[in-house]
């Protein structure tokens, strides 16, 4: 039955999702897998620490893990993401919580059957017994008053009361903006759930029945420390340039100057003077833009809600300690009552290598370390330092950048805590989870981290409840294996060798990708970049401006169109020449390279995952596309690349020192061959429709696989077309096209 129903159901998406649309995509993973999955996973580590004689359970309200989410906060060049959206999606969370306990405390009421209890639950529920409302309207015949002799029941009964009108005021408040339900008669934070559970648990250890109480209630106990009323924190996250224009709309206001051509320091002067004053900065009457209104407002709806909606607050393209104060700022002015931690997102090769400094000139600010109370995040994007300079230069910068951030954060006594924007391919800084925690250089996680799962992966590491207990499993045994048994630190020859790898490799990729005068030109004629944009399958736009050439595009499609044509440019670009250059300068470096190679956590998986990408390869496919859709004159220059390619994957495989590829992984290396014919026959007809949508005179003739009755039996092609009646193309050529990036991005997933 289902695998007909899915043999039915369009496979493609007519219409792009919205913020929303992925917000209820997302929280599908918790509603299937998570909610259950973590206090199964809890269990599990409960074991392993009895089969090493610790007795103690992990205590319910230090979770071992937390969740947080992007959809509908990341409004990073995501105009979709509005202030109404981030409001939708933190009431739509609240009541899906809700949802989710109401429909546990009914088990758990079923369970807690008992009648003897501590005297502090008996008060508790004689209280509750004598003043509760028998007859209220949205009562089933089921729930009857309680008898006294169930005192647990009592107690529960009043938390199920509650959390009904928990979830009918999220819904009110989420269908017309306003609800009849009084919020006293709700609950507003977590503390308030977890009071009556602790005051259950207490009272049943009292009376001799732990093992009742470590059942189903200590799992409860630990879904509500986990996941609080909203399910999951919302990070809000918006590019440093938008707070500037509010800034500098602010200053021209008040007539002091133009806060965008003032120097960093007078910056910091100006905000650190506010910041300690309390003088309102603006009012009704300030002048903004549609952009300027769409922060402050976004601002405003932080301080409208609870707090315990929001996580932290996110500064894509931060470069400067003035772009943390200024959101600080921002939150004061906007009556924010208890301000969001503010996480500076540091990007670019520049950002990064001048990252250190700008914590260390936060950190020495009083009012600055007063405020973060010891406790810092910051967040390293993998992503676009990749696109910025190659993934060899951006592994190299990402590593030493943490390095220096511990530095720092230890001179000021301020535990840090990274977190790691990670996508899900290698050229997005994607990559196995336990070995990616175990090569980040030492002292840098200390027994917390956070990570991003990025879309494109959540459901190879959440879709199924195997899945998931084994995500949390392995992020949980990398973390711990980290600190107990940390990496090795690079010795000083290796670390030189690194630094001038990475500038040969930073000027290789730079001279091609940015400095090359035609290549966004070819790049946009070999690799179906351009009708990428059809697939719908996120709510974003694939770039951050609409004008621009790689700069500006997003590096999710700049990474997939060059998987679809199994080149994997930005992933390998770089490497060849790096390797190249310092071994044509001493053949001992060599030697250095493969001791590097066989010693260094960080260094091996580095090549390992290049060498997985070269497995899934194919520059004779590559060249397919050339032939079909680059110009004439442009089609040297793809021949070079080529011969870069087959140059690094040589150099590769004498570090790695392997005769073949994947020559340590047999068992992915079948995996690969077994995929292979099926996803070069996906690039074969994705290279001849992209002819085709180019270039409509181009006319391919195929030999018909389907006899012709049967064509004219069922009519299922002139079926299918009716579906895209809107296409530009000839029928059926954009259904083709998509199916084909569908299947080939299936066929490559990360399989390493």
């Amino acid at each position: 039955m289902q695998i007909q129903a899915a043999f039915r159901t369009d496979e493609i998406r007519r219409t792009p999702p919205t913020p929303q649309d992925e917000m209820r995509a997302g929280m599908s993973y918790f509603h299937e897998t998570i909610w259950k999955g973590v206090p199964k996973f809890l269990r599990r580590v409960d074991t392993a620490l009895k089969n090493i004689g610790i007795q103690e359970r992990v205590p319910y309200n230090a979770p071992v893990i937390q969740f947080s989410s992007w959809m509908g906060g990341d409004r990073d060049g995501n105009p979709r993401v509005t202030p109404e959206v981030t409001r939708d999606v933190c009431l739509l969370a609240r009541m899906m919580a809700a949802n989710l306990y109401f429909s546990q405390i009914e088990d758990l009421m079923f369970e807690l059957s008992m009648w003897r209890c501590n005297e502090e639950l008996r008060v508790r529920a004689d209280e509750l017994h004598s003043s509760s409302k028998r007859y209220a309207k949205h009562y089933i015949e089921f729930w009857k008053q309680i008898p006294p002799n169930e005192p647990y029941r009592v107690v529960l009964g009043n938390v199920r009361d509650k959390l009904y009108n928990t979830r009918e005021r999220s819904r009110q408040l989420l269908a017309n903006g306003k609800s009849d339900i009084p919020e006293d008669s709700t609950f507003t934070n977590a503390e308030q759930i977890l009071e009556p559970l602790e005051l259950c648990y207490r009272s049943l250890c009292a009376c001799g029945d732990r093992p009742i109480a470590d059942g189903s209630l200590l799992d409860f106990l630990r879904q509500v420390s986990t996941f609080g009323l909203s399910l999951v924190r919302l990070d809000i996250r918006q590019e440093s340039d938008r707070h500037t224009d509010v800034l500098d709309a602010i200053t021209k206001h008040l007539g002091v100057g133009s806060y965008r051509e003032w120097s960093e320091e007078h910056r910091r002067e100006w905000l650190l003077s506010e910041l300690r004053g309390k003088r309102p900065l603006f009012g009704p009457d300030l002048p903004k833009t549609e952009e300027i209104a769409d922060v402050l407002d976004t601002f405003n709806v932080i301080a409208e809600l609870p707090p315990d909606n929001f996580g932290a607050y996110i500064i894509s393209m931060a470069t400067s300690p003035s772009d943390v104060l200024a959101v600080e700022l921002l939150q004061r002015e906007c009556h924010v009552q208890q301000p969001l931690r503010v996480v500076p997102l540091f990007e670019k090769l520049a950002d990064l290598e001048a990252a250190p400094a700008s914590m260390a000139c936060l950190f020495s600010i009083n009012w600055y370390r007063d405020r973060i109370k010891g406790k810092q995040e910051v967040m390293i994007g993998y992503s676009d330092s990749g696109k910025d300079a190659g993934r060899l230069s951006a592994a190299w910068q990402l590593y030493k950048a943490q390095e220096e951030l511990v530095k720092v954060a230890k001179q000021y006594g301020v535990k840090l805590t990274m977190f790691h924007g990670r996508g899900g391919t290698v050229g997005r800084g994607g990559g196995p989870t336990h070995l990616a925690i175990l090569s980040q250089p030492p002292d840098t996680i200390h027994g917390s981290l956070r990570v991003t799962v990025q879309g494109e992966v959540i459901e190879k590491s959440f879709g199924e409840e195997h899945l998931c207990f084994r995500t949390l499993q392995r992020f949980t045994a990398a973390t711990l294996e980290h600190g107990m048994h940390p990496p090795v630190s690079p010795k000083s020859e290796w670390r030189a060798l690194m630094d001038e790898m990475a500038v040969v490799a930073t000027k290789e990729y730079r001279s091609i990708v940015f400095q090359e005068p035609r290549f966004v030109e070819y790049f946009r004629l070999a690799t179906p970049e351009l009708e990428y944009g059809r697939m719908n399958i996120g709510s974003r736009p694939s770039k951050r401006k609409p004008s621009g050439g790689i700069e500006s595009l997003r590096a999710i499609p700049w990474i997939f169109a060059w998987t679809q044509t199994r080149f994997h440019l930005p992933v390998w670009l770089g490497f060849g020449a790096a390797f190249k250059h310092v071994i044509q300068k001493d053949t001992k470096n060599l030697h250095t390279l493969q001791e590097m190679y066989n010693q260094w956590p960080f260094f091996r998986v580095t090549i390992d995952l290049v060498e997985m990408v070269f497995a899934k390869g194919g520059p004779g496919i590559a060249a397919l596309y050339d032939k079909l859709l680059v110009s004439e004159e442009l089609r040297p220059f793809g021949d070079r690349l080529r011969a870069n390619y087959e140059e690094n994957k040589l150099f590769l495989l004498q570090i790695a020192g392997h005769k073949d590829l994947l020559e340590g992984d047999p068992y992915l290396k079948q995996r690969l061959r077994l995929r292979d014919a099926y996803i070069t026959t996906l690039n074969v007809f994705q290279a001849y429709t992209l002819k085709q949508i180019r270039d409509p005179d181009y006319h391919v003739t195929v030999r018909p696989h389907l006899s012709k009755d049967y064509m004219e039996s069922t009519k299922p092609a002139a079926e299918l077309v009716k579906l895209n009646p809107a296409s530009e193309y000839a029928p059926g050529l954009e259904d083709t096209l998509i199916l084909t990036m569908k299947g080939i991005a299936a066929g490559l997933q990360n399989t390493g």
